[in-house]
């Protein structure tokens, strides 16, 4: 067979979709957003709308978060993560700094050989959209050795969707751990104060130093309502950009909910003496730790009959199962249904 043959071949191969779990990014379409589809209003950064990315930072107010519609069109892409500064941060404090941000477990990335001699390059490819052209900043961040690389890359039009490609080099110094610690964060640069813009932009591995980080970084939201969009992101071994891996709503899904579920709780009961109610709540995907629950909101129940007090239990999760307990207002029938919430985030 021909090298030209075989290159045919293999192509066809990533078309077919047949070379599957390629991309390490969960839910790089933007298609879950199990916390709603917003707009939120976000001052202090977190997860608020599309899972498995957050912001980080707020450049010293608020921002408006939404999974949006807006996606670069002919792609296959239906969502994309939006960030929007109602207000402009047109003077940004040294400390300032937003981006999106998303992390990978450690023993989801051994096969990237960090920290030995035969470290592999890793590829980005992802959709941009932003109304500020210039230079912004794509990071990586070693969680476990405090290392990073950063890469600039350029938004030449404004409100127009671009795609982009990024290699980045093998670290042959700092081992991952192989955990379900977060081991690697990713970051989008939107803007950033002086105290990570004034040195020089650390474009290969190395010691994180603060200010070169996002050195170059255009305030991407120096103007009321300037807005800057996410979509499409894929992260694979090797230094070659392949179509994107585009898996089910469903299969999305369940990778997100290792992270983060919401559901209702139910009880029912009938108590003739002082006692006090369980419920056991079997998780559809085991979380990646035990999570932290808590009920979404008071104006979630929707049946309220005879509760005195109720929660989840403390300590009483493990990753498989929840369990919440009721103690009735007093001898009778008890029905209790209540939306929560179970996070286990990196």
């Amino acid at each position: 067979m021909s090298k030209a043959r075989g290159l045919a071949d293999l192509g066809n191969v990533y078309d077919d979709g047949a070379l599957s779990n390629r991309n390490l990014i969960i839910n790089g379409a933007m298609q879950v957003a199990q916390r709603g589809t917003g707009p939120f209003t976000n001052a202090s950064g977190g997860y608020q709308t599309v899972d498995r990315f957050q912001l980080s930072g707020t450049m010293g107010g608020s921002f408006t978060l939404e999974q949006a519609t807006d996606a670069p069109s002919g792609s296959g892409f239906q969502k994309s993560f939006k960030a929007l500064a109602p207000t402009g941060f047109s003077s940004p404090s040294a400390s300032a700094s937003a981006k999106i941000v998303t992390s990978l477990e450690g023993q989801n990335l051994q096969q990237l050989l960090k920290g030995t001699a035969d470290a592999v390059p890793v590829t980005f490819s992802f959709w941009v959209k932003a109304v500020v052209t210039g230079t912004y900043i794509l990071e990586v961040y070693d969680d476990d050795n405090n290392r990073t690389i950063s890469t600039a890359y350029s938004i030449s039009a404004s409100n127009t969707w671009e795609k982009k490609t990024i290699t980045i080099s093998g670290d042959t110094s700092g081992a991952l751990d192989n955990t379900n610690g977060s081991s690697l964060t990713l970051a989008w640069w939107i803007g950033a104060g002086s105290n990570f813009t004034s040195g020089t932009l650390n474009t290969a591995w190395n010691a994180t130093v603060t200010a070169n980080r996002a050195a170059g970084q255009v305030n991407g939201v120096a103007s009321n309502n300037d807005a800057f969009y996410l979509t499409g992101v894929q992260l694979e071994v090797g230094d070659t950009a392949t179509p994107f891996e585009h898996r089910s709503y469903g299969d999305e899904l369940a990778r997100c909910q290792r992270y983060y579920q919401t559901d209702q709780m139910y009880l029912q009961a009938y108590q003739a003496a002082p006692n006090d109610y369980t419920t056991i709540y079997q998780y559809p995907v085991v979380m990646r730790t035990s999570p932290t629950l808590s009920f979404i909101a008071a104006a979630d129940i929707s049946t309220n009959v005879n509760v005195g007090t109720a929660g989840p239990v403390p300590n009483a999760s493990y990753g498989k199962q929840a369990r919440f307990y009721v103690d009735p207002a007093s001898t009778g029938y008890i029905e209790y249904n209540r939306a929560f919430e179970a996070d286990a985030e990196l």
